[in-house]
């Protein structure tokens, strides 16, 4: 019984329902909606599962360094505009070169859509870290000029590429998942690795929990926030490049677009707090896919194109009240003190966390 009510207090584990009950929805709809057969000109698995996997590729990327963002109590609004940097860059690259077919070529484009994405990191880490400015307007202006980077990069238009290796992936397979997917995850199990078996994970939530004190315990907080305003931008690009080559083309207004707030849903939907501190990727994995399971949802239930923001809107918001420890006690009945309780209320043997000296996320100093 206390691993249920573990798992019930555990936010991703509602991402993981939100995601059942989609399926389930789906299947109702078409029950061959979950059905998997070979493509006999290719002799590749398709269906939708495996398509949810291709397209929560990207996200998974973006999800994963806004993790880090958001729990160093930050935020970064650029992560969309440096997919489209990062797609502009290698679509520009494969059309331009002499050999644009080549292996060669596919890593080259890579190498500088990731080379000018962490250049651009670094500027967003650099404002924040060094200069102080706030995270969100720092990332704001980065936003706007990552964009018109991408714009000038491409003259401005659509542009495709011809490459082969390239297109595989997010068109090729791994032991029957999609190659970006299967990429993404092991992206992910580097990064939570090196994240959990170093100091640095503990480093950033101390940062995110409170600056003051983590600096006066010798943690020096700017190198770190640079570091993980780098690794955002580099992940966008990453997801960036996941995306064009999926179709091998950029569009320098679409690709990204609005991918910054389905990053920040996925991160928060996973567990991690705007307020900052402690991360989860396993939680920001799971939200990334569920995103996608919802994008998915909306297309095959045909929900018109005004009302899918409505619709999305609404999903979250179940899904939000659902995790909320509060809500699910007013619901059963069992609200602490047979009332609705208080913020200020102390706890029964201690006292409140105002009375024990503990910050707010309201009053925390930020300290770069």
């Amino acid at each position: 019984m206390s691993r249920v009510k573990t798992a019930l207090r555990t936010p991703w584990f509602w991402a993981i329902v939100g995601i059942a009950v989609l399926l389930l929805i789906n299947s109702i709809k078409n029950p061959a909606y979950l059905a998997l057969s070979v493509n006999p000109t290719t002799g590749l698995l398709t269906g939708n599962l495996l398509d949810i996997l291709r397209v929560s590729a990207p996200i998974i990327m973006i999800a994963l360094g806004m993790t880090f963002v958001i729990a160093t109590e930050g935020i970064d609004l650029s992560v969309g505009s440096m997919m489209a940097v990062g797609g502009a860059v290698a679509m520009q690259t494969l059309a331009t070169l002499d050999d644009p077919t080549s292996v060669g070529a596919m890593l080259a484009a890579i190498g500088l859509a990731l080379a000018l994405a962490i250049l651009l990191g670094a500027v967003n880490g650099f404002l924040v870290a060094v200069v102080g400015l706030q995270p969100f307007i720092s990332t704001l202006i980065m936003m706007m000029a990552a964009r018109g980077l991408a714009r000038v990069i491409t003259d401005g238009q659509n542009t495709n590429a011809t490459n082969e290796p390239f297109r595989q992936l997010s068109n090729g397979q791994i032991l029957g998942l999609p190659t970006s997917f299967v990429i993404a995850i092991a992206i992910v199990v580097i990064v939570a690795l090196f994240m959990r078996r170093t100091a640095l994970g503990l480093m950033i939530e101390s940062i995110g929990i409170n600056p003051k004190a983590s600096r006066l315990a010798g943690i020096r907080p700017r190198p770190i926030l640079l570091g993980v305003y780098i690794l955002s931008a580099a992940l966008a690009a990453v997801g960036g490049l996941f995306s064009v080559s999926e179709v091998m083309t950029v569009s320098v207004s679409g690709t990204g677009n609005l991918m910054e707030l389905d990053a920040i849903l996925a991160v928060v939907i996973g567990g991690t707090s705007l307020a900052g501190g402690k991360f989860s990727i396993l939680g920001s994995t799971i939200g990334a896919l569920l995103i996608a399971t919802l994008n998915k949802t909306v297309l095959f239930l045909g929900i018109p194109a005004a009302a899918t923001p409505a619709f999305k809107a609404l999903v979250i918001i179940v899904l939000v009240l659902v995790q909320s420890e509060r809500v699910r006690s007013f619901a059963l009945g069992r609200s602490k003190s047979g009332g609705t309780p208080s913020l200020g209320t102390p706890s029964p043997g201690g006292s409140s966390p105002a009375a024990a000296g503990q910050d707010s996320p309201a009053t925390k100093e930020v300290v770069a």
